[in-house]
């Protein structure tokens, strides 16, 4: 049998060392746990006077004689074929005494070679490592902290050794008070209101009325997955002192795992490696190499042979498969609570926000699939696309120089009519309902988050205080001053430095959408070549819709560069994040992510805004045509206006942006999953099949993303912002993101529980800086709209041409027969002979009547040729201009009024929740005070068994 190298205290882990070294940080001993047993003839008194001694003059955590008598830990003396040496009492005292060991234990991969303790956390690294003496130091204060450590390599690769890690009880129970962890100590008493007895009656009628409705299809069945149902208990800081008052059932299962392995990280975040200041913490072992991962266990397998309704989940994460990650159940609710359990409350509150956002979008986009299809039922009755279809006798102006044949108006019939699919009667009731809903969503956003906060035992968490960033520290350590809050020194950053630092960062920033907006001028450079070049194309169908290939081409090649420039900006937003050396690690976080979000956000829309509010708004007219560098006319809107563009720019972004996340999010975790289990059947060779243990399959499996959730938070807020801003212009943008999310969810569940290594379990009480960006996405949505409803789309022309120069003028009408002629009226009439001689197509439109043309048409509002100002601004011009104008104030007024009264009338916490928070805190006082009285009965009690009773003793 392998004799231990350390002994235990009670709680604090008081290391001997054979070979001479001494580990201290308590002098007290348990003589109950020495391997030997208790012996009574010892006088401890002077064994711990003679150790304080030996202690004097020596450094605790850097004993230089223990580092030179001491064995290497990364010597291959100490491992074995599949195992190492444990350095946990228990395993020796187990063999010692006997003790039969839990066979399954050992083999499932989650405990320790004796089969009793559970593995909390993971440290891997590589023997060939040059780092040994850091981590040697740092292993040795890790068994000083009282947490048990045992070492096994790795089966495919003897370099590779991996580091187990075990919290005592006594340890977790010293640092979950220090944590201020909060565990359960009494089961929930509900108060229930007194109800009148006609009530009662309705509420029994409608109770036996749903007994014959199926039951809700998409909650999850608890009955056949009992583990569902979490112990619905109040709960309190953890003490020590308090214990009596805690349910414990059983020491090894009160705290969960995720519970314990956060405990651990903790710990090892405050483990010095090196004598120094800020020598401290894993992060920076983990940065300048000396171990390769740190991570906690998954919990076993995620799938089982036997099914689950039959034989119940095998652990948590295959319930999680099961009832969450799998595809069978993309129509049922989260089960949040469990994911909260595993993951932890940060994770547990995405997918919280997730759902609630993919919720929401229920009734947006059944409004938009309203609107859509109001569209085509109305279709046949709409007077514009009438007259557009019926007007042969109309020849429009080419829309490019020389290339561009003259064309009829009813050859864009079609595209007229797509148009009034999105652009219709309910498109402005749809731009005001959206406005309107994006500030309920985030209202009733922040009501969810308080009930999730309330379940979670958040509403009194406050995060510790943070660490500095070590490049912080490296930076300013020699300029210090006292910290208002702990009292201590600490680095400090003056503020000439970081203003300096802030503009430069500030212009980083400028300069890279200085950069976006030049690769929108390329593509709108590409759009007016390409227009001509389509246009003299063999083929006749690229030859007739030029302009529509033109558009969809642009797209496309506007989302690569959206793609390739979104690698640039990470690099970017990482080098000036860095740059303005901020000082924690939420404040790095925030910056970053306003960088990143800026970068994409400017990146995604820029040719979309282009589009919007710029494409064919600036090009003259023909005979005074502006030119880019005097060289390129400038692109024109199709004779059915500029909304089809829009369209097709929102459309095929929404969906390729949508596809490529979700191959990325899946499909690249897949495949390089894959090629580790490939190369690991490569080395040992297909006929012999391995059984990992589960520390091995999880360092196989892809590690989180190294900013968190930020990818999946930015892909989020990104959609928010395409279903907003611009859905006046594409009223089927909300049903294309809630399709999106459902397949969303279940990707990200997937990825989390089958191909991502266990992240870290972290508290935190709402999504962030993520929701200020929401607010103000939901600010610009209203802003936008009112503009592509007023600029972009033909709504304010035709109301202004319906009451004032329509048949119903002075009448007060607007309905469908008002709007007869506006076809004619909304165009201009061109001299062929003023055209400039580049721009004379090449056709005299002869085709068109046997004799060349000698007047074509165009969309403006533009005196005739012949009038005494020729293609001046007519006064409806004018009117339309005016109406546009007014039309923007006073919906963007209307909206912001409409949004701030929601915003006042909605409280941030329901009613039932805050009258539930103020019984909880009278009742966890109740409980609190009778448990101290019984305690004291009970030592009273005891004391008058024993004939130890005092007077005036209390109660």
């Amino acid at each position: 049998m392998e004799t231990s190298s350390s002994g235990v205290t009670n709680g604090r882990t008081r290391v001997f060392h054979p070979e001479g070294g001494v580990d201290l940080q308590s002098y007290q001993l348990d003589m109950q746990i020495l391997p030997d047993g208790p012996r009574s003839d010892v006088d401890f008194s002077e064994i711990l006077n003679a150790i304080q001694e030996m202690a004097k003059d020596v450094n605790i955590l850097f004993d230089e004689l223990e580092a030179v008598n001491s064995p290497c830990k990364d010597d291959d003396s100490l491992l074995h074929p599949g195992n190492l040496t444990s350095t946990s009492d228990d395993a020796s005292r187990l063999e010692a005494g006997g003790e039969t060991v839990p066979e399954k234990n050992k083999l499932n991969g989650l405990y320790f070679r004796d089969g009793k303790c559970r593995i909390d956390y993971i440290l891997v690294y590589r023997k060939s490592n040059p780092q040994m003496e850091k981590r040697e130091v740092f292993e040795r204060n890790i068994r000083a902290e009282g947490l048990q450590m045992e070492k096994e390599s790795s089966l495919i690769n003897s370099d590779i050794i991996f580091v187990k890690l075990h919290a005592p009880w006594e340890v977790l129970g010293r640092y979950a008070e220090q944590m201020n962890v909060r565990m359960p100590f009494r089961r929930k008493i509900y108060y229930l209101p007194r109800r009148y007895k006609f009530m009662s009656r309705i509420d029994k009628q409608i109770s036996r009325f749903r007994r014959w409705l199926p039951k809700k299809p998409m909650r999850l069945d608890k009955e056949t997955l009992p583990d569902l149902e979490e112990n619905d208990c109040y709960t309190a800081p953890f003490s020590q002192q308090r214990i009596h008052h805690f349910i414990i059932h059983n020491k090894d299962t009160f705290f969960n795992n995720a519970t314990r392995s956060r405990i651990v990280h903790h710990i090892l975040q405050r483990i010095k490696y090196e004598e120094g200041k800020n020598k401290i913490g894993l992060n920076r072992l983990l940065t300048n190499g000396s171990y390769e991962a740190a991570f906690p266990l998954h919990e076993g397998s995620y799938r089982s042979k036997n099914s689950i309704r039959t034989h119940g989940a095998v652990n948590h994460r295959h319930l999680l498969y099961e009832c969450w990650a799998s595809w069978g159940v993309w129509y049922k609710y989260q089960p949040l609570d469990l994911v909260r359990r595993y993951f932890g409350e940060k994770i547990g509150l995405y997918f919280a926000w997730l759902g609630w956002y993919t919720g929401m979008l229920f009734p947006a986009a059944f409004i938009g699939l309203f609107v859509f299809l109001y569209g085509v039922i109305t279709l046949d009755h709409c007077q514009v696309s009438k007259e557009v279809c019926q007007a042969t006798d109309i020849i429009m102006c080419p829309v490019c120089d020389k290339y561009c044949p003259f064309m009829r108006l009813s050859d864009s019939c079609v595209y007229a009519k797509v148009t009034h699919l999105f652009d219709n009667g309910a498109t402005v009731f749809f731009a005001v309902f959206m406005a309107v809903w994006a500030t309920v969503f985030l209202e009733f956003w922040k009501r969810r988050r308080a009930v999730i906060a309330y379940d979670w035992d958040l509403i009194d968490w406050e995060e510790e205080e943070e660490e500095i960033r070590p490049q912080f520290e490296a930076k300013y350590s020699k300029k210090e001053r006292m910290n208002p809050i702990s009292g201590k020194p600490e680095p400090y950053q003056a503020f000439a430095d970081k203003c300096s630092r802030l503009i430069v960062s500030a212009s980083g920033i400028f300069f890279m959408i200085c950069v976006v907006i030049a690769a929108v001028f390329g593509i709108v450079i590409y759009r007016v070549v390409t227009v001509s070049t389509f246009a003299a194309f063999k083929w006749a169908l690229i030859r007739n819709n030029s302009q529509v290939a033109t558009t969809g081409t642009a797209v496309c090649i506007n989302f690569c560069i959206i793609m390739l420039l979104n690698v640039l900006y990470e690099k970017v937003a990482l080098l000036l994040t860095n740059l303005e050396q901020p000082r924690t690690e939420s404040e790095w976080e925030n910056s970053f992510t306003l960088k990143m979000f800026l970068f994409q956000f400017v990146n995604l829309n820029s040719s979309t805004f282009y589009i919007a509010f710029f494409l064919g708004r600036f090009t003259g007219h023909p005979g005074a045509y502006l030119r880019l560098i005097n060289r390129w006319r400038l692109e024109e809107c199709h004779p059915s206006g500029c909304l089809i563009d829009l369209c097709m720019q929102m459309g095929i972004i929404m969906v390729l942006k949508q596809t490529w996340n979700n191959f990325m999010e899946l499909g690249y975790p897949l495949i390089q999953n894959w090629w580790t289990r490939r190369k690991v059947r490569q080395e040992r060779g297909p006929e012999r099949k391995i059984s990992f243990p589960q520390w091995e399959k999880d360092y196989n499996l892809q590690p989180m993303n190294a900013y968190g959730l930020f990818d999946e938070y930015l892909e989020m807020i990104l959609q928010f912002g395409f279903t907003t801003i611009f859905v006046a212009a594409f009223p089927l943008a909300p049903l294309l993101a809630l399709l999106n999310n459902i397949i969303e969810i279940r990707l990200d569940a997937y990825k989390f529980v089958t191909q991502w290594r266990r992240p870290l379990a972290s508290r935190a009480k709402d999504i962030g800086i993520w929701y200020g960006i929401l607010e103000g996405i939901g600010i610009l949505s209203v802003i936008t709209n009112a503009f592509v409803i007023a600029i972009t789309s033909d709504f304010i022309p035709r109301l202004v041409y319906a009451y004032k120069y329509g048949p119903c003028a002075g009448q007060g009408e607007a309905g469908q027969k008002c709007m007869v002629g506006y076809v004619n009226a909304s165009l201009s009439v061109f001299r062929i002979s003023d055209f400039e001689n580049r721009s004379e197509p090449e056709s005299d439109g002869s085709e068109f009547s046997g004799t060349p043309l000698k007047y074509c048409r165009y969309r403006d509002y533009r005196d005739p040729p012949h009038s005494l100002a020729p293609y001046g601004y007519t006064l409806q011009f004018w009117h339309v201009l005016a109406a546009r104008l007014a039309f923007i104030i006073v919906f963007e007024h209307l909206v912001f009024c409409i949004k701030h009264l929601i915003s006042y009338l909605i409280p941030d916490l329901p009613k039932d929740l805050r009258d539930r928070m103020r019984r909880e805190k009278y009742l966890i006082q109740e409980m609190m005070y009778e448990a101290e009285l019984e305690r004291l009965q009970k030592e009273r009690k005891e004391r008058k068994k024993n004939g130890k009773a005092h007077h005036n003793e209390w109660p």
